[in-house]
């Protein structure tokens, strides 16, 4: 028991050199690593504890990469990339230049396919195995690992339709544990834990009926047991479907009782378990709380408010209205195109519905948002948590595109504000009747104001702003970035050149004020956190393209690239918007 197992392996071919009796130790080593390195550098957690003993009993029994693993979400995937070959540098994970945080087909063949947004697995794998067939490979094996949480969402169920229909040499692996970032919701989840519990008889089996070879459920633990049945399944053609039991942060104690918090915790210790709190005194809030607190304030006051979030009440904070008012605030898992429609609906019936959904998540409805919403104007309040630039998650979940994405839909408002104050406000105006759907983008973390519970004020939707005056050069900016504009401003050697505008509306853009920027100024620059291909700068040079004017016009952002991980900060650094970059861009002029 003194021998270190996991420092010999390199790749899945050393562990098929370990006796199966030696399995139970190596998990526990692989549990150590992880905790070892996620305490200290942080991360996903819980995800990747539960499934220890899956992930050695796959690449032990099946033979990866030629047969193709893919992990639903990919936040259970840290034991797959140490065991893969990446465990010298795991440590770099989520980091500027490291590893990333998430399957990533770049970073190695045994990651088969790239996954950030949660239900694409099965839909994937089902391709892989297709082509296999097409291409004479009937030998080869594809498995799908999905969470219960993910198998709910719409495009799981449209991968097993189909799936159970064909002869594809596939299996579904439920990585069943009641929770995905927050306990799993719905009566799929219902479903499930009646199985569990053997109270559906098995010629009910909803996963039979679609043609599926069946079976547990068995303990995801017990890597003896998850071996044998893997064994057996290999050998089975066609499509398959393994219901495996277990739990979210396993081998960790607190991890296991406090599974949402541990769902990535930050910095603990990783003996005792216990979360290393920064304090929090003194600090100015979390947009994401000024959303949930101030939701909450306003539907304290008008009963036709709805609050509605795909799979994230804890993280965009709608949990606050939830708890006071559960009637009317509404987790629907992870659907986002379902949370969409139903806004729509509701709003169709006078209801005035906030739907908060992460940036990135929204583009996973971006069909129910023109033709269920914006189409028939239906005044539904989008708020969009995470926009911009969001760290270490990476390309898979930056909200960089949402200025580009909606600002070509008809009949939408399009607000970002600068700071805490500015969103309670345009929460507060949303409810007062603006018959045009709206979208509220903030991003990721801290504001910088403390008092921000002020009485509420009616923001005059389409108004921009001056907020210093200047002679030559007009900065115009979109939102929270604007604050990188005012410490670069005070070191530079000419700041009464310089004024600066916040354009907080892209749509509708304030004519009026450019009109008049256009005819003062010698230069414009426009900055936003969001790609500079389609966002708030092109559409000020559409306005003086259409206006005929000529000035020049340099548009700050985010590249025309996929940004990597790395801290907020490093990442503005990289995308020359950060207050130091700022600053050189303005001396240049």
């Amino acid at each position: 028991m003194s021998k270190n197992l996991l420092q010999n392996i390199n790749s899945p071919t050393d562990l098929r050199q370990i006796p199966e009796q030696d399995l139970p130790q190596l998990a526990r080593e692989l549990r150590d690593f992880i905790i070892d390195i996620v305490s200290v550098k942080e991360g996903h957690l819980g995800a990747s504890l539960g499934v220890v003993e899956l992930t050695i009993a796959l690449h032990y029994v099946f033979n990866t990469p030629e047969d193709l693993l893919v992990w639903d979400v990919g936040h259970q995937a840290y034991g797959h990339k140490i065991l893969t070959g990446r465990k010298d540098n795991f440590d770099t994970n989520r980091q500027l230049g490291g590893i990333s945080g998430f399957p990533k087909r770049s970073e190695s063949e045994y990651d088969t396919f790239g996954v950030g947004h949660s239900s694409t697995a099965i839909s994937a794998s089902l391709g892989m195995a297709i082509a296999s067939n097409l291409n004479g490979n009937l030998d080869k094996n594809h498995i799908a690992v999905v969470g219960d949480a993910s198998i709910a969402s719409g495009m799981a169920f449209e991968g097993l339709n189909h799936a159970g229909v064909t002869d594809a040499n596939l299996l579904v692996i439920l990585n069943d544990n009641a929770i995905g970032i927050d306990p799993s919701v719905g009566a799929l989840k219902n479903y499930l834990t009646s199985v569990k519990e053997g109270k559906n008889p098995r010629q009910n089996n909803m996963i039979k009926s679609l043609n599926f070879d069946y079976s547990g459920p068995i303990d995801g633990h017990d890597i003896f047991a998850v071996i044998k049945e893997l064994r057996r399944l290999k050998n089975t053609k066609g499509p398959k479907f393994l219901h495996l039991i277990t739990t979210k942060g396993k081998g960790l104690e607190q991890a296991e009782k406090d599974q949402v918090k541990y769902h990535a915790p930050g910095k603990f210790d990783k003996l005792t378990g216990e979360i290393i709190f920064t304090s929090e005194e003194n600090l100015p809030p979390k947009f994401q709380d000024v959303f949930g607190l101030t939701l909450l304030e306003l539907a304290g006051k008008n009963e036709k408010i709805i609050g509605i979030t795909p799979a994230m009440p804890s993280g965009s904070s709608l949990k606050f209205m939830m708890d006071a008012f559960p009637k009317r605030a509404f987790d629907v898992g992870i659907a986002e195109q379902h949370a969409v429609t139903l806004s729509a609906g509701m709003a169709t019936q006078g209801m005035i519905v906030y739907c908060n959904i992460y940036s990135t998540f929204l583009q996973r409805a971006y069909d129910q948002l023109i033709h269920d919403v914006a189409l028939q104007n239906l005044p539904v309040i989008f708020c969009l948590d995470r926009a911009g630039l969001v760290g270490e998650d990476g390309a898979t979940h930056h909200g960089v595109f949402d200025l580009a994405y909606l600002r070509c839909i008809p009949n939408m408002i399009i607000y970002s504000p600068m700071n805490e104050i500015e969103l309670r406000n345009i929460l507060y105006t949303a409810q007062l009747g603006l018959n045009h759907p709206i979208a509220i983008r903030y991003p990721r973390g801290r504001g910088e104001i403390m008092d921000w519970k002020k009485p509420f004020e009616k923001i005059e939707i389409g108004k921009a702003k001056l907020l210093k005056k200047g002679s030559r050069i007009a900065i115009l900016s979109n939102g929270f970035i604007g604050t990188n504009v005012i410490p670069a401003l005070a070191e530079i050697k000419n700041p009464h050149d310089f004024a600066h505008y916040d354009f907080s509306f892209v749509k509708p853009l304030d004519e009026n004020l450019l009109h008049e920027i256009f005819k003062t100024f010698e230069n414009i620059i426009t900055l936003e956190n969001g790609t500079i291909k389609g966002g708030f700068g092109s559409s000020i040079i559409e306005f003086a393209s259409t206006n005929g004017y000529l000035i020049p016009i340099k548009t700050l952002g985010i590249p025309d690239e996929f940004i990597e991980q790395g801290t907020v900060e490093e990442l503005q650094k990289y995308s020359k918007i950060d207050p130091k970059s700022l600053k050189n861009t303005f001396e240049s002029y």
